[in-house]
């Protein structure tokens, strides 16, 4: 006898609280079910179900059983009604939060040619570089740039960013250039200003292997991240810039890239959705998108 379908059996019965219920859901005939259960208990050697005319119940040792398979039993079921849907359309809303910058550069090229697989879905995206709670603000995934993520989601490092330190061209010309981390006190720097917490971040580097943090005093202080770099691109000063900005107009000559060997990746860009039993088919299938297309990226 099969044992796990036996089991699935008992369980559909008593959640029916049925043999006939239960059989019709199943497709077969009330004795079967009554005798699956019946071979089951003689099986165990134990009795499952008290029977009467009217309803059933289980049995002390019915109900510890139950208990213990129980959540198995809804891990089958969802994974079989899982690949049962996976032809399905996937519709309904889509809610997606991402950092300004980030979200513009890495997700939202991708959000496109997502809809295109799904036409039936609608998405909802957000960009915020504030920390968004995706429970109270009913996020179904979110984006976020940082050095972790919360324990009460489950987190995805997509790519490591490098910080790089740059400066204009312009600014090199009149101010001259940093040859050593200490030289940076006496220059022109931008500061960046977290939304959250609102303090300005200190500038981090790789001094022998650790990453070190140190304040400087900038004379050009925002909270966007390309308000900083049109400073930087202006002459305002020098500034740190994340890699996956600063590489391309580095190679157009428009910025240039000082302190290589100080540059850090410790940060990281991560996909972060809440903890959740079951999940809708379409952030099931957005988080294996980007995950496909951006987990597998050039680190950055």
């Amino acid at each position: 006898m099969d044992d796990l379908k036996s089991l699935a059996v008992l369980a559909r019965v008593v959640e029916n609280g049925s043999f006939r219920k239960a059989a019709a859901e199943l497709g077969v005939a009330p004795q079967a079910t009554s005798k699956t259960v019946r071979q089951l208990e003689a099986q165990l050697g134990v009795r499952l179900l008290h029977r009467t005319t009217r309803k059933l119940s289980l049995t002390e040792e019915g109900a510890q059983l139950l208990r213990q398979i129980a959540p198995a039993i809804a891990n089958i079921r969802s994974a079989v009604e899982e690949l049962r849907n996976a032809k399905k359309e996937v519709g309904g809303t889509l809610r997606i939060t991402a950092p300004r910058s980030m979200g513009r550069h890495f997700v939202l090229p991708l959000v496109p040619e997502f809809m295109r697989l799904y036409p039936e879905l609608r998405i909802e995206f957000e960009l915020e570089d504030r920390l968004t709670d995706s429970v109270l603000e009913r996020v179904d995934l979110g984006f976020r740039m940082g050095g972790g993520v919360d324990r009460n989601v489950v987190a995805r490092r997509l790519m490591d960013i490098q910080q790089w330190v740059c400066a204009s061209p312009g600014y090199i010309e009149h101010h001259g250039r940093p040859r050593n981390w200490a030289d940076l006190a006496s220059h022109r720097c931008t500061g960046f200003r977290h939304s959250t917490s609102g303090r300005v971040m200190p500038w981090e580097f790789v001094d022998q292997g650790e990453v070190t943090y140190t304040e400087l005093a900038p004379r050009f202080v925002t909270n966007d991240v390309d308000a900083e770099l049109d400073a930087v691109l202006g002459g305002a000063g020098i500034g740190q810039i994340p890699a996956y900005i600063a590489r391309p107009l580095i190679e157009a000559g428009q910025l240039v890239h000082l302190l290589k060997s100080h540059s850090t990746e410790r940060i990281g860009f991560y996909l972060y959705y809440p903890q959740r039993t079951q999940m809708p088919q379409r952030t099931r299938r957005f988080i294996d998108f980007v995950i496909e297309r951006l987990g597998t990226a050039e680190r950055r």
